[in-house]
């Protein structure tokens, strides 16, 4: 066996000393280097970043623009909330801190919902959670009286959207809703990066960037742990733009009163302008409901009500026009030569394509006898336009028609107004294919068939006829510059003749509209229409008694006042209610009072007491 020697051990000891200790001196030169490295080379790349941990840049929500009728009456107000917030980096147990909150002050299947929904989203560390809104000042007292135990909740006073007349303008200004996905990828993120409401319709949707504002700046002090310690600086948010509207809440509250629990929509605009004075679409909502964050159940049962007060019947509503447009069919048929103002014919009580042994009956089943445009016009002659429809051709019908804005989108600043239908040979091939029969020509002589239109397309239509031949887009905000066309039909003096066959069909004895004209102290100018909604067999009699309600015909009506100087266009539709002239038309003279007697055309303030009355009525109809 052998011993290494004693002078050899210690050699390699010392040998594997010095290896070591170079090894370690290498290391901590290394590490020095680095440091130097880190320390001064790149000094002020660190200091930087570390800045950037330290300071943070908070985004500050811009105030919304006000919203304000015509005569100064707020519409839209910011009102301040107060909210309960939770903090979940300071909270050992939300459970708990939740049913705290609930036995005190209670929570909602859905707050509870929303609160894990905004739990989960991206946020910055020590960003408070909202956990319930709208609290009173007893919510609050309940939970500021031993706040102590729960530091992780705090009170949050923030701005929030009041509709002060709810009601009444939803479908006219709309209202806010928070941001949806398809929103967030429209809109620019840094702008809304404190926001998370956005307009959804009407005026709110429609003029969402102005009234949105210009989002601030703040830059905080944070800690380690990212929690906000201080406020360096700030760069204040630029407000939203307020607005003032052409809209009247008095003539918006008078037409809903008028329209009470009944279907339907009334748009009300000044000829001069194409100011939208009124837009009402019954029944309606609570715009409020949506900006306090709508329960499940409450939206669930406005989709599933059967009347549709979701629904904008001023905006969207596809009604047959029916009577409504035959002045302007007449007017069509001067400029096209197929009739003269003295030109007659005998009705029988109905019409017939040569060879066809179909009739095509007039409303009257008798017959008007020797009737002539202004006739025609002034009691509704269906036979006589049944025979000038079938003179003109629907090749040169639709397209005149069309300058009234008839087929398309008509507004200006007006979101999701439909663009109807106006039928025509060219209509019908790419709809369904098929070729165009001349009976088809006939109906649509009196608005029937294929032909529907809005509420608010009928309104700007007749800005034409007030206007005797100037046709004015619609718009809600005062400041735009009127939208103005020139219809080139007819002449200046059949326009002219129109308007005056139009005030007789109120103020005449024959007039489809005599009721409604009666006593007036002024004139008024208009058109009734009843427009079928089913349709009926050869020898069939139409029976409103006998017929389901939701198979009546519409009531239909349109109109200007005062006559000769128009400050005020109407157009009424009222869902299965019958005839237009009986049902349609004093609604039509009661508006037309109130706006021209009661209001004198707008320069008196509305009786505010009463509008919130005509509120509150609304309020109890929706509550069962």
């Amino acid at each position: 066996m052998q011993y290494n020697h004693p002078r050899t051990e210690r050699i390699l000891t010392t040998q594997r000393v010095i290896i070591a200790s170079l090894g370690c001196l290498a290391l901590l030169l290394l590490l020095l280097g680095r440091l130097v490295w880190l320390q001064i080379v790149e000094h002020d790349r660190f200091v930087t970043a570390s800045e950037r941990n330290r300071i943070q840049v908070v985004p500050v929500a811009p105030p919304r623009g006000l919203i304000r009728d015509r005569q100064g009456i707020l519409l839209a107000d910011n009102r301040p909330e107060l909210r309960l917030v939770l903090t979940p980096e300071e909270s050992a147990d939300l459970e708990a801190v939740l049913a705290v909150v609930d036995a005190r002050i209670g929570l909602s299947g859905d707050e509870r919902a929303q609160f894990y929904n905004r739990l989960q989203s991206r946020r910055r560390p020590y960003d408070p959670v909202v956990v319930k809104t709208q609290l009173s000042d007893q919510d609050a007292a309940m939970i500021a009286v031993d706040g102590y135990r729960f530091p992780e909740l705090q009170f949050d006073a923030t701005p929030r959207r009041e509709y002060p007349y709810g009601h009444l303008t939803a479908h006219a200004v709309g209202y806010l809703g928070r941001l949806n996905a398809e929103e967030l990828g429209r809109v620019s993120e840094s702008q809304y990066a404190a926001t998370d409401v956005y307009g959804k319709l009407g005026v709110e949707r429609a003029h969402e960037e102005t009234l949105h504002g210009d989002v601030g700046l703040e830059r905080v002090e944070t800690n380690a742990r990212g929690r906000i310690m201080r406020v360096m600086s700030r760069d204040d948010p630029a407000p939203g733009a307020d607005l003032t509207l052409h809209l009247d809440l008095g003539l918006q509250a008078k037409a809903y009163e008028i329209l009470g629990d009944r279907r339907g929509a009334i748009v009300a605009m000044d000829p001069r302008t194409g100011g939208i004075l009124a837009l009402a679409s019954q029944p309606t909502f609570d715009a409020n409901l949506f900006v306090r964050g709508i329960s499940s159940v409450a939206y669930q049962a406005l989709q599933e009500d059967p009347a549709l007060p979701l629904f904008n019947r001023a905006l969207r509503g596809q009604y047959p026009p029916g009577s409504t447009i035959k002045p302007m069919l007449g007017l069509v048929g001067l400029d096209l030569g197929v009739i003269r103002w003295s030109d007659r014919i005998q009705d029988p009580g109905f019409f017939q394509l040569p060879g066809v042994e179909r009739r095509y009956r007039d409303w009257k089943r008798w017959g008007h006898g020797t009737v002539d445009l202004a006739k025609a016009v002034i009691e509704s002659c269906d036979t006589y336009f049944y025979d000038m429809a079938v003179e003109a051709g629907i090749d040169r019908l639709a397209p005149a028609m069309s300058l009234f804005g008839f087929g398309k989108p008509v507004g200006q600043d007006v979101i999701g107004d439909g663009a109807g239908i106006l039928p025509s040979r060219e209509w019908k091939r790419a709809q369904f294919r098929q070729a165009w029969f001349p009976g088809e020509t006939v109906i649509a002589g009196i608005g029937q068939g294929y032909w529907t239109t809005t509420p608010i397309q009928l309104a700007v239509a007749t800005t034409a006829l007030a206007n005797r031949g100037t046709l004015v887009a619609p718009q809600f905000v005062q400041g735009i510059a009127p939208v103005q066309r020139s219809i080139p039909l007819a002449t200046p003096a059949d326009w002219e003749r129109m308007a005056r066959e139009m005030e007789r069909v109120l103020h005449s004895p024959g007039g489809t509209a005599a009721g409604a004209g009666k006593d007036a102290s002024y004139r008024m100018a208009g058109k009734t229409g009843t427009a079928q909604v089913a349709g009926l067999g050869q020898d069939e009699v139409y029976d409103a008694t006998t017929t389901p309600e939701h198979l009546r015909d519409h009531a239909l009506f349109v109109g200007f006042s005062p006559a000769a100087e128009p400050s005020l266009v109407l157009a009424i539709v009222l869902e299965n209610a019958g005839s237009g002239g009986s049902q349609a038309g004093p609604v039509f003279r009661a508006l037309s009072d109130y706006w021209v007697l009661d209001r004198q055309q707008g320069s008196l303030p509305p009786d505010l007491a009463w509008v919130a009355s005509v509120e509150a009525q609304l309020q109890q109809v929706e509550a069962p």
